[in-house]
């Protein structure tokens, strides 16, 4: 696949820092049909060729319940992956937007949706959660913490979940979203519009607006932000000093 050597030295750095996958582990790949997603599983099934600690590898994808959802090109891509898929069956969409019919409905879908994934994948033997999270999600995530609940905190790199017994690993933090656009779009991953009404009316989505409208006039804000996060060592990050590349934001 085109530019999957560009996306192996940024995942395969993260999972070195951050010693995200150990020997004999079996991995799960949460999927959602988005680009980021399909391009961690692309990642990770690359990387399970020649990775010296040996790991299995699965995907699985939680079906919220919408209305003509179709995951067979998913399911095309990882038979080619050669990666085991499990769809895992709900009725998410229509508690959130039927029955309880909530106005800010994105907290209370992921709840459910990572509820969902994370016992799924305890029940197939899975120890080991990847989600697609980026560097910009990291960003991102830092400043609607800072904005909207006055609070410095991210997510972590690596999260134990001792309530399920699961490890969930991010391994695409080092890297920015114009390279999984790129990737993405070379490679013609199979990407699915999401269905969900909320899509792209959310606060996340006017943050990433109001970066992007920043770092025009402040060049490399994002990767400022960024390195700030791990000389804090804010939940987890630490100074790694091996940032190249993602400097690439200060140019732009």
């Amino acid at each position: 696949m085109e530019g999957m050597k560009r996306v192996l030295s940024y995942v395969r750095r993260a999972v070195d820092d951050y010693e995200m996958i150990k020997d004999g582990d079996k991995v799960a790949v949460g999927v959602s049909a988005g680009k980021d997603s399909l391009t961690l599983l692309c990642a990770l099934a690359e990387l399970r060729r020649f990775y010296p600690n040996k790991f299995e590898l699965c995907a699985i994808t939680v079906d919220m319940g919408f209305e003509g959802a179709d995951f067979s090109s998913i399911r095309k891509l990882c038979d080619e992956l050669n990666v085991e898929y499990h769809i895992v069956p709900t009725q998410i969409s229509k508690i959130i937007f039927d029955v309880r019919k909530e106005k800010n409905p994105c907290s209370l879908c992921a709840k459910m949706r990572r509820g969902a994934l994370y016992n799924h994948a305890r029940e197939i033997g899975c120890g080991t959660v990847a989600l697609g999270h980026h560097f910009d999600d990291v960003v991102e995530t830092f400043m609607l913490n800072l904005f909207y609940e006055g609070r410095l905190g991210c997510f972590q790199p690596v999260t134990y979940l001792s309530n399920t017994g699961i490890t969930l690993i991010r391994p695409m933090l080092y890297m920015p979203e114009k390279d999984v656009r790129y990737f993405a779009s070379k490679a013609e991953l199979p990407v699915v519009k999401s269905p969900c009404p909320a899509d792209g009316n959310t606060e996340r989505e006017e943050m990433k607006q109001l970066l992007h409208s920043l770092e025009k006039q402040n060049k490399g804000l994002r990767y400022r932000i960024f390195g700030a996060i791990q000389r804090g060592e804010i939940d987890g990050f630490k100074v790694m000093g091996r940032m190249q590349g993602i400097k690439e934001y200060i140019d732009e």
